[in-house]
């Protein structure tokens, strides 16, 4: 599947990076999600754990079998454990 990502209009960086999340860890999510529901206005939410093990939720806009990823953080406390 081929991954894009919004880019922050000041940094010209995918936006994934200001939550210090990585390319490779979202790529990690999208394949192998433990939960995948709708959002909001036609997009998605994936949430699933990384090879490294940290717990992402990432919004994502489905793009003719492709995915462009609007953000990525990872999930702690109360968030992971709901």
């Amino acid at each position: 599947m081929e991954i894009r990502f919004y880019a922050g209009p000041d940094s010209g960086m995918p936006h994934i990076f200001q939550h210090d999340v990585a390319e490779d860890e979202v790529r990690d999510v999208l394949s192998n999600p433990g939960e995948d529901r709708p959002g909001r206005e036609g997009s998605r939410v994936a949430i699933g754990q990384t090879r490294s093990g940290r717990y992402l939720r990432v919004v994502c806009v489905p793009d003719a079998g492709a995915a462009f990823v609007i953000t990525a953080y990872e999930l702690r406390g109360k968030p992971l454990v709901a």
